[in-house]
C-alpha cells in the first residue's frame, strides 16, 4: 500500500486530489489541516494539525511514517500586508523539509509553490529567477528558497499551479464563473488576452505522473502545472455562457478602466467592489507559461476544457454558485 500525507488538503486542490488518491483501495490517505475538510466523507482521513507546529508535524509523521509526501498547505490570498501574515508558507514549508530529513524519510515529497513567484507577464530565466509583485508571491519565493537552501536527502519537486480551476474552487476563480452566470460579465472591447489556465482533474494527473515518475526526471525539478493550450478569455467566457444560454454583450474598455479607478477609491475606505486597476491588469495581461517538460511526463490530458467547464457549471448550479442562497 502506498501511505500519502497531504498537508492542507481541505481545500480546493486538497479536496479533488484526496477524491482522487481515495478511489485507490491501495492508498492509505492522511490529510493534516486546521480547517475541516469540504467533503465530508474524508473527514475519517483528516487529523486538525497546523504545520507550523513543529512537534506536533514532527510526532504526526513518525507515527505515519508516509512513502509520499504532498505539501498544499498555504495561506493563498492577497490580503495579506506583511510576509508574516504568511507564515504558513513560510515557516510552515521550513518545518516541514526539516522534519522530514531529521526523520530520515526515504520517500518523494512534492511541494506547491505558486507562478506568482514572478509578476504576470513576467518570463522568468531559469527556476532561480524571481520577480514576484504581491506578499503572497514573496511567501512563496522564501518557500522555494528554503528547499532548495535545505537540498534535502530524500527525492523531491516543486511545483507551480497555473490558474487552476473546478469543482469546490474559491476566489478568485469561481468568480469568474459566478460573473457569466450571473449575466454581468462584459467582453473588454478588443483587450482579449491569453492565459494558462488548468482544470483541476488534469493537475491532479500531472501531480501523480510526478509522483510515479523515474526519480532522475523529477528529482530536484521544478515544473509549471496546468493545461497545454492557453485560453482566450474572450472564447471560454462564451462557452461558459453558452452552457446557460447566456449572450455576452462587448462594452468599450475605457469604461473597465473608470470601474478599476472606482474600485481602488473604494479599497482605501474599506469597501470591496469586483473590479481594481490590480485586477484589472490581471485580466488584460497575458500569462502563458511553458509547459514542455511537464508535459514529457504526462503527455495526454483526461479532460478537456469544454468537458471541465461543464462540469464546473453544473457543480456550481447544484450549488447555488458555490454559496449563495
Amino acid at each position: 500500500m502506498n501511505k500519502i500525507l497531504v498537508t492542507g488538503g481541505s481545500g480546493f486542490i486538497g479536496s479533488n486530489l484526496i477524491s482522487s488518491l481515495i478511489e485507490n483501495s491501495e492508498n492509505i490517505v492522511l490529510n493534516i489541516d486546521f480547517n475541516v475538510p469540504q467533503i465530508e466523507i474524508q473527514k475519517s482521513n483528516w487529523l486538525n494539525l497546523d504545520i507550523r507546529n513543529k512537534a506536533d508535524l514532527r510526532m504526526t509523521l513518525e507515527q505515519f511514517n508516509p512513502d509520499v509526501v504532498i505539501h498544499l498547505a498555504a495561506k493563498t490570498d492577497l490580503g495579506g500586508s506583511k510576509i508574516e501574515d504568511y507564515s504558513t508558507n513560510t515557516v510552515g514549508t521550513q518545518n516541514l523539509v526539516e522534519v522530514l530529513n531529521e526523520i530520515d524519510f526515504k520517500g518523494r515529497a512534492v511541494f506547491a509553490s505558486s507562478m506568482y513567484v514572478c509578476q504576470p507577464g513576467y518570463t522568468p530565466k531559469d527556476y532561480y529567477d524571481y520577480k514576484p509583485h504581491t506578499i503572497y508571491g514573496e511567501s512563496k519565493v522564501l518557500s522555494e528558497k528554503i528547499i532548495k537552501e535545505k537540498n534535502p536527502n530524500y527525492i523531491w519537486t516543486i511545483i507551480r499551479p497555473t490558474s487552476i480551476w473546478g469543482p469546490y474552487f474559491g476566489e478568485p476563480y469561481n468568480l469568474f464563473f459566478q460573473i457569466v452566470l450571473s449575466h454581468k460579465y462584459f467582453h473588454m472591447g478588443n483587450k482579449a488576452c491569453k492565459k494558462t489556465y488548468g482544470y483541476i482533474d488534469n493537475f491532479i494527473y500531472q501531480l501523480l505522473s510526478i509522483i510515479s515518475a523515474d526519480k532522475n526526471e523529477i528529482n530536484k525539478n521544478t515544473f509549471y502545472l496546468g493545461d497545454y493550450q492557453p485560453y482566450d478569455i474572450t472564447s471560454w467566457a462564451n462557452e461558459i455562457g453558452e452552457y446557460k444560454q447566456i449572450k455576452i454583450p462587448n462594452i468599450p474598455y475605457f469604461l473597465f478602466q473608470m470601474a478599476g479607478f472606482f474600485g481602488d477609491c473604494l479599497k482605501l475606505v474599506g469597501f470591496k467592489f469586483p473590479m481594481t486597476s490590480f485586477r484589472l491588469r490581471n485580466m488584460t495581461t497575458d500569462n502563458v507559461f511553458d509547459l514542455s517538460e511537464i508535459k514529457k511526463i504526462a503527455p495526454e490530458l483526461p479532460v478537456t476544457r469544454k468537458d471541465g467547464t461543464k462540469t464546473t457549471v453544473d457543480w456550481m448550479v447544484d450549488n447555488e454558485f458555490n454559496n449563495r442562497k
